[in-house]
Protein backbone atom coordinates (compact mmCIF):
# COMPACT_ATOMS: atom_id res chain seq x y z
CA UNK A 1 0.00 0.00 0.00
CA UNK A 2 2.56 1.98 1.10
CA UNK A 3 4.26 1.10 -2.44
CA UNK A 4 1.27 2.01 -4.03
CA UNK A 5 0.90 5.79 -2.29
CA UNK A 6 4.11 6.64 -3.13
CA UNK A 7 3.82 5.58 -6.92
CA UNK A 8 0.59 7.91 -7.18
CA UNK A 9 2.85 10.77 -5.17
CA UNK A 10 5.19 10.36 -7.97
CA UNK A 11 2.63 10.55 -11.11
CA UNK A 12 0.95 13.39 -9.25
CA UNK A 13 4.25 15.28 -9.27
CA UNK A 14 5.29 14.56 -12.64
CA UNK A 15 1.79 15.33 -13.67
CA UNK A 16 2.16 18.74 -11.78
CA UNK A 17 6.02 19.45 -13.34
CA UNK A 18 4.36 18.57 -16.43
CA UNK A 19 1.05 21.28 -16.20
CA UNK A 20 3.85 23.95 -14.77
CA UNK A 21 5.83 23.43 -17.91
CA UNK A 22 3.58 23.22 -20.08
CA UNK A 23 2.12 27.01 -18.40
CA UNK A 24 5.17 28.32 -18.46
CA UNK A 25 5.82 27.58 -22.12
CA UNK A 26 2.87 28.89 -23.21
CA UNK A 27 3.53 32.03 -21.29
CA UNK A 28 6.85 32.75 -22.54
CA UNK A 29 7.10 34.95 -25.84
CA UNK A 30 7.08 33.32 -29.63
CA UNK A 31 10.81 33.91 -31.28
CA UNK A 32 10.78 36.31 -33.77
CA UNK A 33 9.85 35.50 -37.16
CA UNK A 34 11.35 36.61 -39.89
CA UNK A 35 8.93 38.57 -42.13
CA UNK A 36 8.20 38.39 -46.07
CA UNK A 37 9.65 41.51 -46.60
CA UNK A 38 12.62 40.86 -44.42
CA UNK A 39 13.55 37.72 -46.38
CA UNK A 40 12.60 39.73 -49.43
CA UNK A 41 14.99 42.31 -49.35
CA UNK A 42 18.16 42.31 -51.83
CA UNK A 43 20.97 39.65 -50.93
CA UNK A 44 24.00 38.85 -52.93
CA UNK A 45 26.29 40.35 -55.20
CA UNK A 46 25.81 43.42 -56.70
CA UNK A 47 25.95 44.81 -60.23
CA UNK A 48 27.27 47.89 -61.54
CA UNK A 49 26.38 48.62 -65.24
CA UNK A 50 27.69 51.80 -66.57
CA UNK A 51 26.09 52.89 -69.35
CA UNK A 52 26.18 55.73 -72.31
CA UNK A 53 23.93 57.47 -70.36
CA UNK A 54 24.84 56.90 -67.05
CA UNK A 55 25.46 54.58 -64.04
CA UNK A 56 22.52 51.49 -62.93
CA UNK A 57 23.56 49.94 -59.60
CA UNK A 58 21.18 46.62 -58.64
CA UNK A 59 21.74 44.18 -55.98
CA UNK A 60 20.79 40.44 -56.36
CA UNK A 61 18.02 38.33 -55.51
CA UNK A 62 20.92 35.66 -54.98
CA UNK A 63 18.35 33.18 -52.51
CA UNK A 64 15.20 33.57 -54.42
CA UNK A 65 16.82 33.44 -57.93
CA UNK A 66 20.09 31.39 -57.95
CA UNK A 67 19.72 30.36 -61.62
CA UNK A 68 19.22 33.81 -62.80
CA UNK A 69 21.93 35.71 -60.55
CA UNK A 70 24.39 32.74 -61.45
CA UNK A 71 23.57 32.89 -64.76
CA UNK A 72 24.02 36.67 -65.07
CA UNK A 73 27.72 36.24 -63.26
CA UNK A 74 28.91 33.79 -65.64
CA UNK A 75 28.09 35.75 -68.32
CA UNK A 76 29.19 39.03 -67.21
CA UNK A 77 32.20 37.89 -65.97
CA UNK A 78 32.97 35.34 -68.70
CA UNK A 79 33.16 32.53 -67.29
CA UNK A 80 29.60 30.83 -68.69
CA UNK A 81 29.96 29.97 -71.85
CA UNK A 82 27.56 31.01 -74.65
CA UNK A 83 26.96 30.88 -78.40
CA UNK A 84 27.21 33.67 -80.66
CA UNK A 85 23.97 34.21 -81.95
CA UNK A 86 25.90 35.18 -85.22
CA UNK A 87 28.78 33.61 -85.89
CA UNK A 88 27.46 30.08 -83.66
CA UNK A 89 31.48 30.19 -82.25
CA UNK A 90 31.41 29.35 -78.35
CA UNK A 91 33.22 31.75 -76.18
CA UNK A 92 34.13 32.31 -72.61
CA UNK A 93 34.15 35.91 -72.23
CA UNK A 94 32.02 38.77 -71.09
CA UNK A 95 29.26 38.70 -72.68
CA UNK A 96 27.26 42.10 -71.73
CA UNK A 97 30.09 44.63 -72.65
CA UNK A 98 29.21 46.64 -75.57
CA UNK A 99 25.81 45.69 -75.99
CA UNK A 100 22.72 48.09 -76.35
CA UNK A 101 19.80 48.55 -74.98
CA UNK A 102 17.34 47.79 -77.52
CA UNK A 103 14.00 48.34 -76.53
CA UNK A 104 12.80 51.22 -74.39
CA UNK A 105 9.06 51.65 -73.39
CA UNK A 106 8.56 55.01 -71.32
CA UNK A 107 6.50 54.83 -67.78
CA UNK A 108 7.53 50.96 -68.31
CA UNK A 109 11.17 49.70 -68.88
CA UNK A 110 14.55 49.86 -70.44
CA UNK A 111 15.54 45.97 -72.19
CA UNK A 112 18.96 44.60 -73.26
CA UNK A 113 21.10 41.72 -72.87
CA UNK A 114 21.25 41.16 -76.50
CA UNK A 115 24.71 41.22 -78.71
CA UNK A 116 22.60 40.92 -81.89
CA UNK A 117 20.92 44.34 -80.69
CA UNK A 118 17.80 43.03 -82.38
CA UNK A 119 15.71 41.79 -79.23
CA UNK A 120 16.00 38.51 -81.04
CA UNK A 121 19.73 36.99 -79.90
CA UNK A 122 20.40 34.29 -76.86
CA UNK A 123 23.68 32.82 -75.49
CA UNK A 124 22.80 29.85 -77.13
CA UNK A 125 20.69 27.86 -74.07
CA UNK A 126 17.61 28.50 -71.44
CA UNK A 127 16.71 27.90 -68.17
CA UNK A 128 13.96 27.50 -66.00
CA UNK A 129 11.51 30.30 -64.69
CA UNK A 130 12.27 31.30 -60.92
CA UNK A 131 9.41 32.14 -59.03
CA UNK A 132 8.82 33.86 -55.46
CA UNK A 133 5.38 34.29 -53.96
CA UNK A 134 6.51 36.93 -51.80
CA UNK A 135 8.66 38.61 -54.74
CA UNK A 136 6.57 40.75 -57.05
CA UNK A 137 6.81 43.91 -59.68
CA UNK A 138 5.30 46.47 -57.11
CA UNK A 139 8.10 49.54 -56.78
CA UNK A 140 10.43 50.91 -59.95
CA UNK A 141 13.79 49.45 -60.39
CA UNK A 142 12.69 45.58 -60.48
CA UNK A 143 15.54 43.82 -62.31
CA UNK A 144 14.15 40.87 -63.98
CA UNK A 145 14.90 38.46 -67.12
CA UNK A 146 13.28 38.59 -70.52
CA UNK A 147 11.66 35.93 -71.90
CA UNK A 148 9.56 34.40 -75.21
CA UNK A 149 7.39 32.21 -72.69
CA UNK A 150 7.41 29.90 -69.58
CA UNK A 151 11.35 28.28 -68.86
CA UNK A 152 12.94 30.59 -71.67
CA UNK A 153 15.42 32.73 -69.96
CA UNK A 154 18.66 32.93 -71.48
CA UNK A 155 20.11 36.41 -71.47
CA UNK A 156 17.88 39.12 -72.32
CA UNK A 157 16.86 41.51 -69.11
CA UNK A 158 14.93 44.38 -68.51
CA UNK A 159 14.43 46.90 -65.86
CA UNK A 160 11.31 48.79 -65.21
CA UNK A 161 10.78 52.34 -64.37
CA UNK A 162 7.44 51.57 -61.68
CA UNK A 163 5.43 49.04 -60.40
CA UNK A 164 3.86 46.80 -63.31
CA UNK A 165 1.28 44.16 -61.54
CA UNK A 166 0.50 42.30 -64.76
CA UNK A 167 4.25 41.21 -64.73
CA UNK A 168 4.19 39.54 -61.20
CA UNK A 169 4.97 35.30 -61.56
CA UNK A 170 5.58 35.65 -65.47
CA UNK A 171 9.02 36.63 -65.39
CA UNK A 172 11.69 35.82 -63.08
CA UNK A 173 12.76 38.36 -60.60
CA UNK A 174 16.46 38.30 -59.52
CA UNK A 175 17.75 42.39 -58.98
CA UNK A 176 17.03 45.28 -57.18
CA UNK A 177 17.90 49.07 -58.26
CA UNK A 178 18.51 51.89 -56.43
CA UNK A 179 16.50 55.19 -56.51
CA UNK A 180 19.59 56.99 -58.13
CA UNK A 181 19.59 53.74 -60.87
CA UNK A 182 15.55 54.59 -61.47
CA UNK A 183 15.91 57.99 -62.50
CA UNK A 184 18.73 56.69 -65.16
CA UNK A 185 16.44 54.19 -66.35
CA UNK A 186 13.52 56.58 -67.16
CA UNK A 187 15.92 58.64 -68.45
CA UNK A 188 16.83 55.87 -71.11
CA UNK A 189 13.66 55.05 -71.28
CA UNK A 190 12.55 58.66 -72.32
CA UNK A 191 15.11 58.52 -75.16
CA UNK A 192 13.78 59.29 -78.93
CA UNK A 193 12.52 55.47 -80.53
CA UNK A 194 11.26 53.79 -83.75
CA UNK A 195 8.43 52.05 -84.16
CA UNK A 196 10.26 48.89 -82.46
CA UNK A 197 11.00 51.23 -79.30
CA UNK A 198 14.51 51.11 -80.28
CA UNK A 199 16.27 53.84 -79.25
CA UNK A 200 17.64 56.41 -82.59
CA UNK A 201 20.88 56.65 -80.93
CA UNK A 202 22.33 53.71 -79.54
CA UNK A 203 22.38 53.28 -75.56
CA UNK A 204 25.16 51.10 -74.76
CA UNK A 205 26.01 49.21 -72.09
CA UNK A 206 29.33 49.67 -71.87
CA UNK A 207 30.41 47.81 -68.80
CA UNK A 208 28.81 45.37 -66.16
CA UNK A 209 30.66 44.68 -63.13
CA UNK A 210 29.86 42.58 -60.15
CA UNK A 211 30.75 43.79 -57.01
CA UNK A 212 30.97 41.04 -53.73
CA UNK A 213 29.90 41.48 -50.59
CA UNK A 214 32.56 43.75 -48.64
CA UNK A 215 34.25 44.84 -52.35
CA UNK A 216 34.15 48.55 -52.93
CA UNK A 217 32.21 49.76 -55.99
CA UNK A 218 34.67 50.62 -58.97
CA UNK A 219 35.33 54.00 -59.46
CA UNK A 220 32.96 56.15 -61.60
CA UNK A 221 33.58 56.37 -65.25
CA UNK A 222 35.26 59.78 -66.56
CA UNK A 223 33.10 62.06 -68.33
CA UNK A 224 34.20 62.47 -71.91
CA UNK A 225 35.51 65.96 -71.93
CA UNK A 226 32.97 68.09 -73.98
CA UNK A 227 33.44 69.59 -77.34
Amino acid sequence: MKLQHTLLLTVLAAAFAASAYAQTSNDLPDAPAATAAALTRPNGPTVVMDTSMGRITCQFYQKQAPKAVANFIGLAEGTQEWTDPTTHQKHRKPYFNGTIFHRVIPGFMIQGGDPTGTGMGDPGYAFKDEFDPSLNFDKPGRLAMANSGPNTNGSQFFITEQGYDSLNQHYTLFGQCDDASVEVVKAIAGVSRNSNDKPLTPVVLKKVTIVREGQPLPPAPVAAPKP
